[in-house]
């Protein structure tokens, strides 16, 4: 694994966030060998429910036809992927996720997630190898999560 500053990509996340403050999902997806980012979202479930950040960071990069192994990306997004945006990076193939806020966190400040964290979705994903490395900014990516909540979303 190339040395890649997570916190300068953290920082890209969170700025995509100024998109939808009320609800700040935002996620870049970055090939690891080059330290660049291929592909970047943000929630847009307005439209979808579906369509959490890292969804549309993955479909982004699918839709751009580049082809890069998954063991070369590393999607970076400013809360602990849900159950479904997990699966979506199993299936998807990238092998490194890093995260801002838990899951556990934002429970706390009474945003309804299901209570599955992504470790449990990796762990009963064997086939699937992917690493997690949570916290990075987290006091940050708390920040808007406790702004969005204050302004009455969650």
């Amino acid at each position: 694994m190339n040395d890649i500053d997570h916190k300068q990509f953290m920082r890209r996340a969170i700025a995509l966030t100024a998109n939808v403050p009320h609800l700040p999902f935002g996620a870049v997806i970055v090939n690891r060998q080059t330290a660049t980012i291929v592909a970047e979202g943000w929630n847009k479930s307005s439209v979808n429910p579906t369509w959490h950040g890292e969804i549309d960071a993955i479909n982004q990069l699918i839709c751009s036809k580049k082809n890069i192994a998954g063991s070369d990306l590393v999607l970076y997004t400013t809360a602990e992927p849900c159950p479904m945006c997990q699966g979506a990076v199993l299936w998807s193939g990238i092998e490194t996720v890093v995260f801002g806020t838990s899951i556990r966190f934002l429970q706390d400040l009474g945003w309804r997630q299901i209570d599955i964290r992504a470790e449990e979705v990796v762990r009963r994903g064997p086939a699937w190898k992917c690493t997690l490395i949570g916290g990075v900014l987290g006091d940050e990516c708390n920040a808007l999560f406790q702004a969005a909540t204050r302004n009455g979303t969650g």
